[in-house]
């Protein structure tokens, strides 16, 4: 009945589409069955609309343009009851739970969001491989010599700015290839359960966030890695930039997707002790109280001080290897959530406005503890793909990278793990000059083999 009560941004509403599956509440004999799928008719052979249907084009965006967006409003529509699924008008499900219903058709959504993830991706291998390739010809000032300049690529500052982001894609690439792997046992039927379904859609909720704000990060600081050439169209950063845009918002709000997966870690963290008897749950509150003991009297952060003194190498090295990377990005995330749960189990025993004001001042706390398992689930990719690898050079390398990715993940977190008592000042230090100092020199030289692993031909980069 209002402007802003229209459906914006629907794909060939504004010029070319005929027909729109639309949802809306289904009633039937007085019984509300919740949110279901009609087949609506939008347009005749003419492309008018048809009566009780309006809208209009919606004009220019902020990318994408070749992409015929519009917005649809409906007034008194009404459709044949032949326009659902139940032609003869009697209603049945075998799904018993109208909320379960829903999500079930939302998840059919998960193959744009194998999309998206997938296209994140690719864009970020590319601006990559643009930035990276300029920074290794493009010479500037003579830091070491009267004579010679320098390569971009070889000051500290633009290895910082883009290696770890090379790191990143790799990662993304690895749960990619993952997320490819789960969607077709699920659509193949293969392994199509209600429970691989709902891990694939978490995986997809995880996941996709990750990958398409990564890629705007990556697109920015390429461009202006790559200076004013960065700017000019014909390099195509800017233009890519443009319509990556909306893919944060495309098929979910990324922070509205970080919220299912965090509601589903906690859905899975209270089934772990739904059974549980009052031995196991007594064991659960002494280890978590032992835990605190060591973290609130820093006699874990003692122990490391007294390890971690007097050397960098030292420090880092009871970090660098997997099982003890692994042990920090899980224990994050398992720490995080059994925070949120233990604030939030009062809600059950509320009102309903209070237990949605309980919720609401923990949503924050929830997203950032689904964004770090997106990161473990990248991180773990990664590892994975790393492991398979036969060729003892090739392993080394990408083993750097991991590293890479995953101290940086620490580094980034380390007010996290320092306040919790999981690194020591000495180590979260470490973590930095290791980083700056050792693997950051080490890739260097493997840059441009590392980007030319993505098999880019001039004629995908488009990039003089």
């Amino acid at each position: 009945p209002f402007r802003a009560a229209w459906k914006d941004y629907l794909g060939n509403a504004g010029q070319h589409g005929t027909a729109a599956v639309v949802f809306a509440r289904l009633i039937t004999q007085g019984v509300d069955h919740g949110v279901h799928a009609f087949y609506v008719p939008i347009r005749d052979k003419k492309k008018n609309f048809l009566p009780g249907v309006g809208g209009e084009d919606d004009g220019l965006k902020g990318g994408l343009n070749g992409i015929d967006n519009g917005r649809l409003h409906f007034t008194g529509l009404r459709v044949p009851r032949t326009n659902l699924l139940n032609k003869d008008g009697t209603y049945s499900s075998p799904i018993a739970s109208p909320g379960r219903r829903f999500f079930t058709m939302l998840g059919t959504l998960v193959q744009g969001r194998v999309s998206l993830d997938g296209a994140a991706t690719v864009v970020s291998k590319l601006a990559l491989t643009i930035a990276i390739s300029y920074g290794s010809q493009r010479r500037q000032f003579t830091a070491a010599s009267d004579t010679e300049e320098e390569v971009i690529l070889d000051y500290q500052r633009h290895q910082r700015r883009l290696l770890p982001r090379l790191a990143e894609t790799y990662a993304m690439s690895f749960a990619h290839d993952v997320f490819l792997d789960k969607f077709d046992d699920v659509f193949s039927g293969a392994h199509d359960t209600d429970a691989d379904r709902q891990d694939l859609e978490t995986l997809a909720a995880a996941l996709k966030p990750l990958s398409t704000w990564a890629a705007l990060d990556i697109l920015q600081e390429a461009r202006e890695a790559c200076g004013g050439n960065g700017f000019l169209v014909e390099n195509r950063l800017t233009s890519l930039r443009a319509d990556m845009d909306i893919y944060a918002t495309f098929e979910g709000d990324n922070n509205v997707l970080l919220q299912l997966v965090a509601k589903r870690l906690l859905t899975d963290y209270s089934r772990k002790f739904a059974g549980a008897d009052a031995g196991a749950m007594a064991a659960f509150v002494a280890e978590q109280v032992g835990d605190a003991a060591i973290n609130r009297t820093g006699l874990r952060r003692l122990g490391q001080s007294i390890v971690d003194w007097g050397s960098t190498a030292r420090s880092v090295g009871y970090i660098r290897d997997t099982d003890s990377q692994r042990q920090l990005l899980t224990d994050r995330v398992q720490t995080m959530i059994a925070e949120i749960a233990a604030r939030l189990r009062p809600a059950s025993k509320l009102p309903k406005m209070e237990a949605a004001q309980l919720f609401n001042s923990n949503q924050n706390a929830l997203i950032e503890a689904a964004r770090a398992h997106g990161e473990l689930l990248q991180w773990e990719a990664f590892t994975d793909a790393v492991e398979r690898i036969e060729d003892d050079g090739t392993r080394q390398v990408l083993t750097w990278l991991r590293d890479l990715f995953g101290l940086g993940l620490i580094e980034k977190n380390a007010a996290w793990y320092l306040i919790h008592g999981r690194i020591s000042t000495q180590r979260a230090q470490a973590i930095t000059s290791y980083i700056d100092d050792r693997l950051l020199p080490r890739l260097r030289e493997h840059a441009l083999p590392l980007v030319a692993a993505f098999e880019f031909t001039p004629e995908h980069i488009g990039a003089p």
